[in-house]
Parts: structure tokens; C-alpha cells; sequence
């Protein structure tokens, strides 16, 4: 699993307990990726065939 940020995380603009925990929200029980952000490391996976379909 992806390390967790508070950058990337869904609930970061009303987030409460923003940068406040102390392994720098590493394992934020609240910790939801915002599907906003593109991935790279998710993206280069995929084979270039599902990756040109993606970019429609």
C-alpha cells in the first residue's frame, strides 16, 4: 500500500486532525485517497494498450 499523506487524502480541507499525527498521518484511520489525483506509480503499471484507452 501506498504511504499515506495528508496532501492526498480526500478529507484534507475539513480534516480535524490535519498534520497533527505524529507519524505524519501515515496510518490516519481516517485516510481516504482522493480518486482526484492521478497516480503515476498506479498508471505505469497498466499495459500501453488500457493506458490510450484511458486517455480519451
Amino acid at each position: 500500500m501506498p504511504r499515506q499523506s495528508c496532501a492526498v487524502c480526500a478529507w484534507r480541507e475539513n480534516c480535524s486532525k490535519r498534520f497533527c499525527i505524529p507519524d505524519g498521518g501515515a496510518r490516519c484511520p481516517d485516510f481516504t485517497r482522493d480518486i482526484g489525483i492521478k497516480d503515476d506509480a498506479e498508471n505505469s503499471d497498466r499495459p500501453t494498450e488500457q493506458k490510450e484507452q484511458l486517455k480519451i
